[in-house]
């Protein structure tokens, strides 16, 4: 699955516009690396988003299409 849609069914990001700006203005990596829009994801990556002067760090736990929002954090185990 693409970083941007991630982001957006996972709900670490509201939008999926918003995550894709995100990427482009490099604020979001995945393993360490700058991630474009386009990035894939697969369970046991690490994506780091910052977000101002905060930083949210999580691993990856599932890559679901379709999630109900109150299952959306459960793609994801925060890990700072």
């Amino acid at each position: 699955m693409r970083i941007d849609k991630y982001l957006k069914v996972s709900r670490i990001i509201k939008r999926r516009t918003l995550a894709q700006q995100a990427c482009e203005a490099g604020r979001v990596f995945v393993n360490g690396k700058v991630a474009k829009p386009s990035t894939d994801v697969k369970v046991g990556d690490v994506i780091e988003v910052h977000f101002g002067d905060r930083v949210f760090k999580c691993k990856v736990t599932s890559v679901d299409e379709k999630v109900q929002k109150n299952l959306a954090s459960s793609m994801y185990e925060v890990m700072e």
